[in-house]
């Protein structure tokens, strides 16, 4: 509203304070009490009038409990005042705005890959939540996870919040502190209930999009848990309610299995829940109007659905009985596991896409471990090459897919592709260069999951600076920067010439003298299908620009969580020429500064060779002239561990370029040629 706009009604507070109200915003009254002039009240009916003393009181403890008051004072470092000493709800925080704000942001972006809330049920319970401190723990934490995704506004915010930069993630910790809180006053573990359940779910993937993964997987596994409690795995108990319920916790508990599935493979957890029901029908609830939606979540299920005890075990290395058999089957498994052609939105094909194509991966990375790969085996599942077959199918996929629609998806899809990255990137350290600059091959792959990682988020995450590092470790002449200074917005990386592995820049075209007949070229490695990899959706190769409307129906998975939802502007296409070309292999200069990661290195708390002495999962030994030894595994226990060293089985390459010395100190593992290949990482 304008400032010097009149109004026909009174402002909240004046109406709630019974006095008269100027019409201007902030009106004067507003602005000698220092209250919010907001006109977002229903007028009522007019009553006997109160101490206006009394009420202005009460108007301000409210605003000052408020989620936008109580945000601000965070960001800014200011003592908030104290809540009540008692586990009660703090009056004031979760508001009628809110609650309906947030359940609308759930069902539009969030219900397709999470179906397992009823909304009429929802709203109808959010009108009682004053009596009921399980709804009211039910919409704080459903409120927090919808709040750390950066697409969401603070509801009836006056502040303006919306625009200072991490805002939502201290909103959402807020509302997050408050479920936890007040959910210490009853004891819902010996009494649980179904929204107790979808309670810890919401905690564990807000936990999850804070990065905090031990709290995650211990809220995780209490969800699980009170699904054995309510006896959810026993197809029986479905029978006992009506349908609306039924449909909602079958569902629920599929979500947890295809969760637990994923992060039992990605943080080397055990599994709890077994595929012991029947699966969910489009048709389990004819009162559902997206029910056309849950097909994609079906595909997600069948997806996950091989990765049982037995997979587990062997990658938790509780078991050691693997054969080639039976990880050739998994990988048959895999590939049959969604039809070629998917009936599914465009959110819900890139999620279902880059999932089946990172368990392909993970099925590899423990094929690698047990020594089941052979480099003339029929099966390309089971060949040394077999990272470029699967980058490949990936790069082409995602080249096709809009921005938002992988951005939706959040972390959990970042670390996937970057997982898929460090397979392709230790398999090239055994494939030699390609001859010709006008052909794909797996450093193009490279190059382009490099540029998405960049991207995505803005590159605000700790996986670019992981993957750079690996880079640098086992290709360390791979990139020349040729920019002293890059770019601190990843925006303009579009704007950045590219090194062509020639010695020019812009557009690769190689010299006169270049003679394109060399030793080795793209058929040197095997490249699987000529064309292309796994067909996808006809649709998506029709989809116009990734203009993000107010209507867009975007969907999440649990498992990639919390993720960006529709943030209400226009994205830019993906562009894949950001970088320098990644074929050149001359260079001896430390190229990290040209990707701008310099300092976020050491904000994800990595650390560069020579450089810092501590990092995220080790410490760097660094002797009197400041060099530091090899670094340790940067993430053991997570989807892609680097300690894993290659089978002396592995095929050799001549790599002269690659070569370089080794010192009497390091643990070196096993080496091809000269190549260092101790630490670079299969599982």
């Amino acid at each position: 509203m304008s400032s010097s706009s009149s109004v026909k009604r009174a402002c909240d507070a004046c109406h709630r304070r019974k006095v008269k109200c100027d019409g201007i915003n902030p009106c004067r009254n507003c602005a000698l009490a220092q209250l919010s002039c907001t006109y977002h009240a229903i007028p009522q009916k007019k009553g006997p009038k109160g101490s206006r003393a009394k009420v202005i009181s009460e108007l301000r403890q409210n605003q000052q409990s408020s989620l936008s008051a109580k945000t601000a004072n965070r960001m800014n470092g200011v003592q908030s005042p104290p809540c009540s000493p008692t586990l009660a709800p703090t009056p004031g925080l979760l508001t009628t705005e809110m609650v309906k704000e947030c359940t609308e942001f759930f069902f539009a972006n969030m219900y397709p890959t999470m179906p397992i809330l009823h909304r009429e049920r929802l709203e109808q319970q959010a009108l009682y939540v004053d009596q009921n401190v399980d709804t009211y723990c039910l919409l704080t934490a459903m409120c927090a996870f919808m709040m750390i995704q950066p697409g969401m506004g603070i509801p009836g915010d006056p502040l303006g919040l919306d625009n200072l930069p991490g805002a939502n993630i201290v909103s959402g910790t807020l509302l997050l502190e408050e479920t936890l809180k007040v959910r210490k006053s009853y004891d819902y573990c010996e009494s649980p209930t179904q929204n107790s359940l979808v309670t810890s779910f919401f905690i564990f993937a807000c936990y999850y999009g804070l990065d905090l993964h031990n709290k995650a997987w211990f809220h995780l596994r209490e969800a699980t848990t009170l699904a054995h409690t309510l006896e959810m795995v026993k197809e029986e108990t479905y029978h006992q309610f009506d349908i609306i319920e039924s449909s909602r916790r079958r569902r629920l508990y599929w979500l947890l299995f295809v969760t637990e599935r994923s992060y039992a493979l990605q943080r080397h957890r055990p599994l709890s829940l077994q595929a012991t029901i029947n699966l969910p029908s489009i048709n389990d609830d004819p009162t559902d109007s997206q029910n056309h939606h849950l097909q994609g979540f079906i595909h997600l299920v069948n997806v996950y659905r091989p990765f049982d005890d037995q997979f587990v075990a062997l990658w938790n290395k509780t078991r050691t009985d693997c054969s080639p058999a039976y990880l050739s089957s998994l990988q048959k498994q895999l590939s049959e596991a969604l039809p070629i052609y998917l009936n599914t939105t465009e959110n819900q094909t890139a999620d279902l896409r880059t999932s089946q194509q990172w368990l392909r991966t993970m099925v590899w990375q423990l094929s690698i471990q047990n020594g089941c790969l052979s480099s003339n085996c029929d099966d390309p599942s089971m060949t040394f090459q077999y990272p470029v077959d699967i980058a490949r199918d990936l790069a082409q996929m995602t080249s096709q897919f809009s921005h938002q629609s992988m951005e939706v998806h959040g972390v959990g899809l970042i670390e996937k592709l970057f997982d898929v990255a460090c397979s392709l990137t230790d398999v090239l350290s055994l494939l030699p260069p390609k001859s010709d600059p006008f052909t794909m091959g797996p450093r193009d792959y490279l190059h382009q999951f490099m540029t998405m990682l960049s991207i995505l988020r803005n590159g605000d995450h700790r996986f670019l600076p992981l993957l750079l590092n690996k880079v640098h470790d086992v290709l360390p002449g791979l990139v020349n920067p040729m920019l002293q200074n890059a770019p601190e917005n990843t925006q303009m990386c579009a704007d950045v010439d590219l090194f062509d592995g020639f010695g020019n820049t812009g557009i690769s075209m190689p010299p006169q003298n270049y003679n394109a007949m060399a030793t080795s070229g793209p058929n040197d490695y095997k490249m699987g299908h000529a064309n292309g990899g796994l067909a996808f959706d006809k649709r998506i190769e029709e989809l116009s620009s990734p203009s993000v409307t107010g209507g867009m129906s975007a969907e999440t998975t649990p498992f990639t969580s919390p993720p960006i939802m529709n943030s209400g502007i226009e994205y830019q296409a993906l562009d894949y020429q950001g970088f320098h070309d990644l074929n050149s292999h001359a260079h001896g200069m430390d190229f990290k500064r040209e990707f701008g990661v310099e300092n976020r290195e050491s904000s994800f708390g990595v650390s560069s060779p020579g450089g810092m002495s501590e990092m995220s999962n080790g410490v760097v030994s660094v002797n009197g002239n400041g060099i530091g030894g090899r670094r340790p595994p940067i993430r053991q226990g997570s989807g892609s561990s680097y300690g894993m060293p290659l089978p002396r089985s592995i095929p050799e390459f001549n790599h002269g370029h690659f070569s370089r010395a080794s010192t009497g100190g390091e643990d070196m593992g096993v080496g091809v040629n000269g190549v260092d290949l101790g630490h670079h990482g299969f599982r």
